[in-house]
């Protein structure tokens, strides 16, 4: 075998190999997404839920999570106790007390499997009778 052969094959093995890179899935980690709210993001409900409830595609970190109910004037409204679901750990939730009509703003904050915070808020109006 020549040196020009030795060059040949060890280019083709070159291309080989980048081609192989490009061509095979990765594991790729992003970040959660919410995907589901209760209420529904930017709803108008006739009457005050029991709790506020999110969900993202992925399990979410249990440290340094958030969950807040904020009314128009600014105030936080909920129970301040955010728990998520044990067998569902995609699955926020935080109870509030009887809301007035209002609209209010969720707020939430979660570690991603990729170890990125997300950040997050969405809408919804409780009408009045």
């Amino acid at each position: 075998m020549t040196r020009r052969d030795i060059i040949s094959i060890a280019k083709s093995l070159l291309r080989i190999a980048i081609i192989a890179n490009f061509a095979l899935p990765l594991p790729v980690f992003a970040h959660a997404i919410m995907v589901k709210a209760q209420p529904v993001v930017d709803s108008t409900i006739a009457e005050s839920p029991k709790q506020v409830d999110v969900w993202f595609n992925d399990k979410v970190g249990s440290e340094y999570k958030a969950l807040a109910v904020i009314n128009s004037a600014g105030k936080r409204v909920d129970n301040k106790n955010i728990e998520q679901e044990t067998f569902d750990q995609s699955h926020l939730y935080i109870t509030v007390p009887d809301l007035p009509p209002d609209t209010y703003t969720v707020r939430y904050r979660v570690v991603s499997i990729d170890t990125h915070i997300v950040t997050g808020k969405f809408k919804f109006t409780i009408k009045k009778p």
